[in-house]
Formats: structure tokens, C-alpha cells, sequence
């Protein structure tokens, strides 16, 4: 499943992500209280998330694994936001099923003020996805 989702990054082939979701998929957003729920609003959410960061300056750093969960630590750059010369940086907690399917992804991001931003950048997105 890693390398699907590996390879979906690196070639930024959004329209794929529903994909790699299992129907009763739920993501836990940093700025959304309410779980999502299923695979087509976590698509949605997903997509207008990859349209924000997939820059060209987002990177996994490390990635730490399991049988089937894995926490991958990325950074990027939004706007020139960072502190001290450090980027944005956050991870993507991921568990999958054994059909290979994401059964839940949870993000974490810092600093606040990149979450601040983050969040009305795919607001805009979500926005326009729903049109």
C-alpha cells in the first residue's frame, strides 16, 4: 500500500486517490472536529489537500512502519511560511485493510500559523470541488 501511495505523491496523480480509500474510510483532519467519513468525502478532502501541498516543495522525511499502519513525516513550504528556517512540517498517520485499502489517515501539522493558512487555502479548494 506505501508504495502505491509513494507513487501517487511523486507523480501527483490526484484524480487516483479514491483508489487507494476503502469505502468506509475516515480521516481525521487538524482543523475539521467531526471525523470524515466514507470515500467520497475523503476523496474530496484528500484532493483539495493535494492541490494545496503538492507544490513542488513537499517531501516525506521519514516514515515509520508497520503491518498496516505507517506514520510518514513530510515538510513544504506554503507562502514562504517557516520558523527559524524550518518549514512547514507535519506527519500522516495512515492504517490500511488487508485488501491494501486506507481504512484511516490522520494528519498533524505545525506551526499554528501554517494551519491557520492551510486551512483557508483548502477551505477555497473544498469550495470549488463542491461546484
Amino acid at each position: 500500500m506505501l508504495n502505491n501511495w509513494h507513487t501517487l505523491i511523486k507523480n501527483k496523480a490526484i484524480d487516483q486517490v479514491s483508489t487507494l480509500l476503502a469505502d468506509d474510510v475516515t480521516l481525521f483532519s487538524p482543523v475539521i472536529h467531526t471525523p470524515i467519513q466514507e470515500k467520497k468525502m475523503v476523496s474530496m478532502y484528500l484532493t483539495a489537500a493535494f492541490h494545496t501541498f503538492l507544490n513542488g516543495t513537499f517531501n516525506y522525511d521519514r516514515e515509520f512502519s508497520g503491518d498496516n499502519s505507517a506514520v510518514l513525516e513530510f515538510s513544504l513550504n506554503i507562502n514562504g511560511i517557516d520558523i527559524n528556517g524550518i518549514d512547514i512540517n507535519g506527519i500522516d498517520m495512515i492504517t490500511w485493510n488487508e485488501q491494501g485499502k486506507i481504512t484511516e489517515f490522520k494528519v498533524m501539522i505545525r506551526p499554528y500559523k501554517a494551519l491557520n493558512m492551510i486551512n483557508d487555502q483548502m477551505t477555497a479548494m473544498l469550495a470549488k470541488l463542491k461546484q
